[in-house]
């Protein structure tokens, strides 16, 4: 792929503007951590956000910080740590999972394909957490949306829009995010042996007990366990932790004995979490990520395992990665079953090329999102081809 690389707002407009008028497509891009992600392509020209990574205004005080889409998340999360904070949805590199190096996941990355780790699932999104953005459409034309403060507006909630959006409807150039403190004490607690439904019903338990768990997840072989393990965290001061920690002992104790994990174990458990490195690291394996309600999830797998397939759970059971070689069918049809949809994540490039990326919408809703990316780039400058759908539909 060719590539061009702005270095101001209005290069980036000039550069929309002319692929527009010439039918060229453009793929935006961060630092690639997600560049295989999605169906091959090659007649696209590269557009480099690398010049647009300055951290612009960050107040600890206000817990709010602004940086150019470009910016890199290791460094935002560097200088959060400083500062005792960080970025509530846990966002994660992705590029571990593709077999790439850590370190290239950039800001706009992370909200452009709405990425969130374990706390996803009482944090919220990236989309909960964005409070405003500057960017370029398909016209061609600078726009901003939302503030810099936390606070309630009126209006179209743009920022939720353009939050998992993956660059289809605009190339983000600068992001308002709020932040969170860093909480001072963390203890996982974990469960053993516990089968796919057992440990949904305990963090089905956990997540409505008044424990304010902050993230629960089941893995069926932890290497440090070697044996299945349903893991809950709980943060905060460490007298509220503590205190908390036996409350949900006593609220867990139908489902066996409880223990803690030691800070190290915790840490590769939820690590291995966020990069599904359980499953494989092997950067041409077929993986999937299923989002239905965390109720469903023991439907999916029961229906997926005598296929052979190889799982995690997280969000309490409302996102399964999925390990499963030429299982499209099977996978989506579990899913769609279950009120929830899956996406391709990683696969190789054959199965890339004929698997679209998303789950297939009902008719409506492809019309709907077609008629909203239409509203913002009406010459398609933004579709590649990436996601194996028809952007003439009607």
């Amino acid at each position: 792929m060719n590539e061009i690389t702005p270095k101001s707002v209005d290069e980036l407009c000039d550069v929309i503007q002319t692929a527009a008028q010439e039918e060229q497509r453009l793929e935006i891009r961060g630092g690639g951590s997600k560049a295989r992600a999605g169906a091959p392509r090659s007649d696209a020209t590269l557009v480099s956000m690398s010049h647009f990574s300055d951290i612009e205004d960050y107040a600890p005080s206000e817990l709010v910080l602004t940086a150019g889409a470009g910016a890199r998340l290791s460094d935002i999360e560097a200088l959060l740590s400083e500062n005792q904070q960080m970025l509530g949805f846990e966002p994660f590199d992705h590029g571990p999972v593709y077999g790439a190096e850590r370190g290239l996941a950039t800001l706009g990355g992370v909200v452009a394909a709405g990425v969130a780790g374990s706390r996803r699932v009482t944090a919220g999104g990236a989309r909960d957490h964005v409070l405003g953005f500057e960017a370029v459409s398909g016209r061609g034309e600078r726009f901003i949306a939302g503030g810099k403060v936390v606070k309630n507006v009126t209006g179209y909630d743009l920022p939720k829009l353009l939050a998992g959006s993956w660059g289809r409807l605009a190339a983000l150039t600068q992001v308002t995010l709020k932040v969170v403190p860093r909480p001072r004490a963390s203890t996982t607690l974990i469960c053993e042996n516990l089968d796919a439904q057992t440990a949904i019903n305990a963090m089905t338990a956990a997540m409505g007990a008044p424990a304010d768990v902050a993230a629960a997840a089941h893995a069926p072989d932890f290497a440090d366990a070697a044996r299945p393990v349903t893991a809950f965290r709980l943060e905060g001061f460490e007298a509220s932790v503590a205190a908390r920690a036996s409350m949900l002992e006593r609220v867990l104790s139908p489902y066996g004995a409880i223990r803690a994990f030691g800070a190290d174990e915790a840490a590769r458990f939820w690590a291995s979490l966020r990069e599904a490195s359980a499953l494989s690291q092997d950067p041409e394996a077929s993986l999937w990520r299923v989002h239905s309600p965390a109720s469903r999830a023991g439907e999916i797998i029961a229906a997926l395992e005598p296929l052979g397939a190889r799982w995690l759970m997280d969000w309490a059971g409302a996102l399964i990665w999925i390990a499963a070689e030429e299982a499209e069918a099977p996978i989506r049809e579990a899913a769609a079953e279950a009120g929830g949809h899956a996406m391709l994540m990683r696969g190789s490039e054959a199965a890339r090329a004929k698997t679209p990326m998303f789950h297939p919408q009902p008719a409506v809703k492809a019309r709907l999102s077609m008629r909203v990316r239409r509203a913002f780039d009406p010459a398609g400058v933004f579709e590649t081809g990436r996601f194996l759908d028809n952007p003439d539909a009607d």
